[in-house]
């Protein structure tokens, strides 16, 4: 449950940070993916990604961090969770990320052939930008941060996420991934029988409409 059923109340600070860099986390293991161009698990260094793209990666945490309004201990949790330290990225994660949508296959070995990580991949990066997405207006609004404050900064980290997520194509736009949120998740939050209260109603609408305008021109 996200928010309380009766009135605003303060979630803690380190289940929204790990809401957000769970699907940051995500975004980095496929874009690493994604970058060998081939498919390969074996020819994926997430080192190497992270190294070679450190400013895009800094400008997003330096986004998170004012968007969210995080503190030093909570942005740590991105450092914590240990994804953008250079690790192994196995078809298991891969699998994980994309919900398990493609099946596993049978035999179990062919989950390493490059057209069926391929599709993981593409997968793994339309569902974590949405949940980035919805994590980020979450921790915004949780934390005070209003739409007219925060949905600047959110369609800035989106573009900075979806070109780390596919860096050859340079990944699905601001514009896609709210179109992406507002079906798998946005209509969830407010249709009537939702448990979310009026308030968190009124700041997903805010965001929506400031985002529509900015990335959608609506």
């Amino acid at each position: 449950m996200i928010f309380s059923r009766q009135e605003r109340t303060r979630l803690p600070e380190n289940a929204l940070a790990r809401s957000v860099f769970g699907p940051l986390g995500g975004v980095v293991e496929t874009g690493a993916v994604n970058a060998t161009g081939t498919w390969r698990l074996r020819d994926v260094s997430l080192g190497v990604f992270v190294a070679q793209r450190q400013s895009d990666l800094d400008r997003l945490l330096d986004g998170i961090r004012s968007v969210c309004r995080f503190s030093d201990a909570a942005m740590a949790i991105a450092g914590e969770l240990g994804y953008l330290e250079d690790h192994e990225v196995s078809a298991a994660s891969l699998l994980l990320w994309s919900d398990g949508i493609m099946g596993v296959p049978d035999p179990l070995d062919r989950i390493e052939e490059p057209s069926l990580v391929r599709r993981m991949g593409q997968i793994g990066v339309d569902l974590q930008l949405t949940r980035l997405l919805q994590a980020l207006v979450t921790a915004a609004l949780a934390e005070g941060t209003e739409a007219g404050e925060g949905a600047a900064g959110i369609a800035e980290i989106l573009r900075v996420a979806g070109g780390l997520a596919e860096p050859a194509e340079g990944g699905p736009t601001p514009a896609d991934i709210h179109r992406m949120w507002r079906v798998a998740l946005l209509h969830g939050i407010l249709r009537p029988a939702s448990e979310v209260p009026d308030w968190g109603k009124a700041g997903y609408r805010a965001y929506d409409a400031e985002l529509a305008r900015l990335v959608q021109g609506e």
